[in-house]
């Protein structure tokens, strides 16, 4: 469950008392200061109030409208006396459907009636407790009522959930574009690119509509395994969808064949019923693969167009393109390590592999702020303190002769968690091409804090990723 506003509910007996009451202590309020007293002391009553009005809905004192809620479909009616004044302070829709009558019948879709007095009592408490599967329900009548503050707050919501990896991202991705909430949208499609081995092996992943899945197949930053658990999580999503072949293969023109090698090929072309079906539509990319694994990158490029999504990398967790890094206590001290990756994805560059060292400081000091011992006269300074200072993770290859061949290499960290076995991503930073660190990496994490939402039982998770990036790729799609 999860509370949204900022008050607590209860009980008083009439209406237009309290609302006097509040009047006299405001008036009463200015009066003391009219009469210059030093300094003000606060009386604050306010969670009694909001007791009072919770009162005021569950008694019906001193009510002047009723509204009964219908569910569509059924016979079930849900009758609640409110007060006009509340209602229409937080709803403009509220306040011009009750100018002129005190009882409206509203029809509502049958988990909105289900949540209508959650929603009721928001407008006169400004707190509610959601549970996920409300929050839709809360976001409609929000939304179709016209209560700004809780259509703001059930989105934040939703926001907040994906990030922890409790939301059904798909469900609500298809919501907020049925809603036009572009920014919820971005959020969902987000988490889905981070996540998206969890989300291809849930129950989630059959209801992916046609246009997320092209959302999802086009973009760079995907988290999976390898481009080949991206074609058999395409199988498994078209063998439950069965689309139309046209959608059919131009999802299958979206894998990127030449990050697959070449024995892997061959399996899929001798035992993948989907490319039996579907094979000639793809026959020139699987063409186009094979000749890029059979020579080397530079070879390649002076023949064909490297200049395209298909030869670049994507988040791949396999050991030839990172590593996992688990840092226990990352407040402590500065940490380093070492890995390997594949020098490219092409099978001529297969063998060759590039060793690099990270460097993990959890409070690194620009130079501006770094301390000064002593000054002229041989007087010891006060040192920096170290909250002054922020997380570092500097990523260098052990030697720099990866360069030969025709690469740079784009690094990637991801911060997160594992659940059930599983990588959940929660963050991820990218480094410039040319640069060896992420400027902005952990800039607003605070290590120090045990429940802190970058670490899980007290430890830093990290995904390091590097990703060859031939140098005439120069536009990729995000």
């Amino acid at each position: 469950m999860f509370r949204i506003g900022h008050c607590k509910p209860g009980s008083w007996g009439s209406f237009w008392t309290m609302l006097t009451l509040v009047g006299l202590a405001t008036r009463a309020a200015q009066r003391a200061d009219v009469g210059g007293e030093a300094a003000g002391t606060s009386i604050d009553h306010s969670q009694m109030l909001l007791h009072r009005l919770r009162e005021l809905l569950q008694q019906g004192n001193a009510s002047d409208v009723v509204l009964r809620v219908q569910a569509a479909g059924t016979d079930e009616v849900r009758v609640f006396h409110a007060h006009r004044l509340l209602l229409g302070l937080h709803s403009e829709l509220f306040r011009e459907m009750l100018s002129n009558q005190s009882e409206a019948v509203l029809q509502e879709p049958r988990d909105c009636a289900a949540v209508f007095d959650k929603f009721i009592r928001y407008l006169y408490c400004g707190e509610l407790t959601v549970l996920l599967a409300q929050a839709i329900p809360l976001h409609k009548l929000a939304t179709k009522y016209r209560v700004a503050t809780l259509q703001r707050g059930m989105a934040d919501y939703m926001r907040a959930h994906l990030a922890g990896g409790a939301g059904p991202a798909v469900g609500w991705y298809h919501y907020a574009v049925s809603t036009g909430d572009e920014a919820l949208r971005e959020s969902c499609l987000q988490f889905l690119a981070w996540n998206l081995s969890a989300v291809a092996g849930s129950a989630e992943w059959s209801a992916v509509s046609p246009e997320l899945l092209a959302q999802l197949l086009q973009r760079s930053d995907l988290v999976l395994q390898d481009e080949l658990e991206l074609f058999h999580a395409l199988e498994v999503w078209l063998g439950r969808a069965r689309p139309p072949p046209a959608v059919a293969e131009r999802a299958l023109r979206a894998i990127r064949y030449p990050m697959i090698p070449p024995a892997q090929l061959f399996q899929l072309q001798a035992r993948s019923a989907v490319l039996a079906r579907h094979g000639l539509a793809v026959a020139d990319l699987l063409l186009q693969a094979y000749q890029f694994h059979a020579a080397s990158p530079l070879h390649y490029a002076k023949f064909f167009d490297v200049n395209g999504s298909a030869f670049l990398p994507r988040n791949y967790l396999a050991p030839a393109w990172g590593a996992p890094w688990v840092i226990n206590n990352p407040a402590r001290d500065d940490r380093s390590t070492s890995f390997q990756t594949q020098l490219g994805p092409s099978g001529h560059d297969a063998g060759r592999r590039i060793t690099w060292n990270v460097l993990f400081s959890p409070r690194w000091l620009p130079v501006s702020l770094r301390p000064v011992y002593a000054d002229a006269a041989g007087t010891a300074l006060p040192a920096a303190r170290p909250e002054d200072g922020r997380p570092r993770l500097v990523v260098t290859p052990a030697s720099s002769g990866g360069d030969a061949a025709g690469v740079s290499f784009q690094k990637t960290v991801l911060v997160g968690a594992r659940q059930q076995g599983r990588l959940l991503v929660r963050h991820a930073y990218s480094f410039h091409q040319s640069s060896e660190e992420a400027g902005d990496f952990l800039a607003h994490a605070d290590l120090q804090r045990r429940n802190s939402e970058y670490l899980v039982e007290n430890a830093l998770h990290l995904h390091l990723i590097v990703k060859p990036v031939y140098h005439t790729l120069i536009r990729t799609p995000k």
